[in-house]
């Protein structure tokens, strides 16, 4: 074995370091002092560690806390800010509301939409102007038939009369069609759906309001051609007056009533009147009567190929109809091809029928879609008119009140 020379740097032995050290600067560990010693550290950094996550969750805590009172005093400024709008009338009460629009005097809150020619045009660029706001439907008939007369009609020819502006819906081939078609030269503007229909409380078409110069209503909700054109032809010279005459009875054709005075009902029929019958071609041909549904309960709906939300509203039907609880039975209106393209899109194997405009929706007492009815066994209304997508889909779950659409 090789050893180091005696006087090599190499040799020196832990005496000789310790020596050269100084004893009173060394102190040897023996091996338990040594495991004593990690052992306390060991403790002592599983201490701090315990206090930074006590620290860190009682931050949390904290952050959570201010949260939550930051959410309650935002909900209570909404609570009030919510009733102040119902006080003024800009949200309605109750559901029935929205179906006789906005009232006469109200402002109405101002848009910008796209022309049908091209650009786009707001409500507030015609202040100073009496206006007829018309909301149309290429795909309903009434509509359609108003338009040769409208053609007719020269913009600003007579100072009194209104400017009609024709708030419409649907594809932008189909409305330049329609309306090139018919010579209308009036200003056709397009929602994207019913956005602004929805905003001012219009629940089908043909529907309007008169506006004055000031950009409040001058009328209430105005339903139905006849009416909006005798405004257009000046049979209503004073809105007030009409509607005066209206109510005492002796108003003529073509005046613009209130609808809290029209005897045609809008706001549905009432849980337990009997189910007004009808017989209607099926799209897949034949007929159906609803009488032949006496001693099942019936989900009614009446929908519109044309309105979107109805689309979306088909296939949870069909899902309905499939689990067999309640017999589902649609009334539709429209062209009989566009309904059978409907009902192959969503595969509807549910009786779907047509009224040719909205003469079954009057005996129901609504013009809006979707909505819907339960009748029971016994041809009764279970609960009166369910308004939306999800409102139709609680009526089953709704035995006797009124369903409500969750917004």
């Amino acid at each position: 074995m090789l050893q180091e020379p005696a006087n090599s740097p190499m040799a020196l032995t832990p005496y000789c370091v310790l020596g050269i050290l100084g004893w009173h600067h060394v102190h040897l560990s023996t091996p338990l002092e040594y495991i004593k010693r990690a052992e306390e550290n060991s403790m002592n950094g599983v201490g701090f560690g315990q206090l930074l996550l006590w620290a860190a969750f009682l931050a949390v805590s904290w952050f959570c806390y201010q949260l939550f009172l930051q959410n309650g005093r935002l909900q209570l400024r909404l609570e009030v800010i919510e009733q102040e709008l119902r006080a003024q009338g800009i949200i309605p009460d109750k559901e029935r509301d929205l179906l006789k629009g906005v009232p006469a005097g109200s402002l109405l809150n101002d848009f910008e939409m796209p022309l049908l020619a091209g650009g786009t045009m707001t409500l507030s660029q015609w202040r100073g102007t009496k206006v007829l706001l018309i909301f149309f439907n290429p795909g309903c008939a009434f509509c359609i038939q108003m338009l040769p007369e409208l053609s007719t009609l020269t913009p600003n020819a007579d100072e009194r009369s209104p400017v009609p502006l024709i708030i419409s819906t649907g594809a932008v081939e189909e409305n330049r069609r329609i309306f090139e078609q018919a010579g209308v030269s009036h200003p056709v503007l397009l929602q994207e759906g019913a956005e602004v229909a929805t905003l001012y409380r219009v629940p089908g078409t043909p529907m309007g309001y008169l506006v004055d110069e000031r950009g409040q209503t001058a009328t209430e909700l105005i339903t139905g051609a006849e009416d909006l054109l005798g405004l257009l032809r000046g049979i209503v010279q004073h809105p007030t007056q009409a509607a005066q005459r209206s109510s005492s009875g002796k108003g003529r054709r073509g005046f613009s009533r209130s609808l809290d005075n029209s005897k045609i009902k809008r706001d549905g029929l009432e849980a337990g009147a009997r189910a007004p019958e009808f017989t209607l071609p099926r799209v897949d041909e034949g007929e159906l009567s609803l009488n032949q549904y006496l001693g099942q309960k019936v989900l009614l709906v009446f929908s519109d190929p044309d309105c979107g939300p109805c689309q979306e509203l088909g296939p949870k039907l069909e899902n309905l109809h499939r689990k067999g609880d309640v017999q589902v039975l649609m009334i539709s209106r429209g062209d009989t091809e566009a309904n059978r393209q409907k009902v192959a899109e969503h595969g509807l194997t549910f009786p779907v029928v047509l009224q040719r405009h909205w003469e079954i929706s009057r005996d129901y007492g609504v013009f809006a879609t979707p909505v819907g009815y339960l009748i029971d066994e016994k041809g009764l209304l279970a609960t009166s008119v369910a308004m939306g997508a999800d409102a139709v889909l609680n009526l089953t779950a709704i035995s006797g009140s009124r369903a409500t659409a969750q917004l």
